[in-house]
């Protein structure tokens, strides 16, 4: 082989790569706006460098805090925001001036632009109630069908695609800039607690409902700043995971939720069982994700996950860090921190100021592995 054939060889192979490239990085939507091209392929790229850390409500609330501007429980403990930050539209589908956790959605649209403005990226899930029953999304009277098209409730459900479509609309810039927004909507659904949950529905009612919701969007209301995240909740096998899932032209991200749980007052041995249990199956869950996230070329992500109120003050860096820092996830997600709730129990997911894993909070921040948002705000995600 002459080494003018060795070159043109190499030049081609880079090519060829360099276009491989970019074919992976483009979302579903052709009509996707720059900035939403620019995360998408970055959402690609970011596991280079690391894990994005999430956290639900960063900004609005904390374990015994609401509404201070910019607090945050995670930045009180390491002095920096998290990368992603988690948002819920449910109640928005009544035209509710408050979600389904009270935060007002005029609150929520400020927080995203924030959250832009430092060079964070949002997620939206949707808790929306029953369409047939009016019960909360725990409501599990069967619905699906009814809201599909020719079905007695799909005309309300178009309605209440409007009233999302309204909101999402209005994620812009002063300068008129839309806001690119992971948009996780009909979530952990091989799960039987939602009235979407695949017990609830069939396979095809499902898939149905996925698919007719992103063209709605997309293509009715020209919604062109939303990525699509696929999400199940844990799984046994490949099977389970992609047995709803409804094509790569309608999903962009594939994820999955899942969570640890002990009883109350449990051992150190209990925990530390529950940890070796919970490591396993998140491991498992992770080797089949990433996979298909390879196969299918689109980012992967824990989308939801963490132990409710931590009572395993090690369980950052001895539970959670070992699981996921060898896979190429660009962000997992931990839940809100609600504080004591109705049931006078304490609610949260992330460490707050004095919380007996904060240090060991400050450590998993410290690996090297994990992006905040002072090193994501660097990155440039928009562009």
């Amino acid at each position: 082989m002459t080494i003018r054939t060795l070159c043109f060889l190499t030049v081609l192979y880079m090519t060829m790569q360099s276009f491989t490239a970019d074919v992976i990085a483009q979302p579903i939507d052709k009509k996707a706006s720059k900035e939403t091209k620019a995360l998408y392929k970055n959402l690609h790229t970011v596991t280079k460098k690391g894990i994005m850390f999430g956290h639900q409500d960063d900004l609005a609330y904390g374990v015994n805090w609401k509404y201070e501007p910019g607090r945050s429980d995670v930045k009180d403990v390491v002095n920096d925001y998290p990368a992603v930050f988690g948002w819920d539209i449910g109640g928005i589908e009544h035209d509710k001036k408050e979600n389904l956790d009270n935060v007002p959605f005029d609150s929520i649209r400020n927080y995203i632009r924030e959250v832009y403005g430092r060079g964070g990226i949002n997620t939206i899930s949707w808790h929306l109630d029953n369409p047939v029953s009016l019960g909360q999304a725990w409501d599990t009277t069967k619905a699906v069908a009814s809201i599909l098209p020719n079905g007695k409730a799909h005309q309300k459900y178009l309605l209440w695609l409007d009233r999302v479509a309204g909101f999402l609309e209005s994620l812009k810039t002063d300068q008129g800039v839309y806001i690119p927004v992971l948009f996780r909507p009909f979530h952990e659904l091989n799960g039987a607690w939602f009235w979407w949950g695949e017990t609830h529905c069939t396979k095809e009612e499902y898939i149905t409902l996925w698919r007719f919701t992103v063209d709605y969007l997309m293509n009715k209301k020209n919604l062109h700043h939303l990525i699509y995240v696929f999400n199940t909740n844990s799984f046994k096998d490949e099977a389970e995971f992609l047995e709803r899932y409804p094509g790569n032209n309608y999903a962009d991200i594939v994820s999955f939720d899942v969570y640890q749980f002990a009883a109350a007052n449990a051992s150190k041995a209990a925990l530390k069982k529950s940890s070796l249990q919970f490591q396993e199956q998140l491991k498992d869950n992770l080797m089949v994700l990433t996979a298909v996230s390879k196969r299918k070329n689109k980012p992967a992500a824990l989308a939801e996950t963490g132990f409710e109120a931590l009572p395993d003050d090690t369980w950052w860096t001895q539970t959670l860090f070992p699981a996921i820092k060898n896979f190429p996830i660009a962000y997992v997600l931990v839940w809100r921190n609600h504080g004591l709730n109705s049931e006078n129990k304490m609610h949260y997911y992330a460490p707050y100021q004095g919380q007996a894993s904060a240090e060991d909070f400050r450590q998993f921040y410290r690996s090297g592995k994990m992006l905040f948002l002072k090193e994501t705000g660097k990155l440039k995600l928009y562009q």
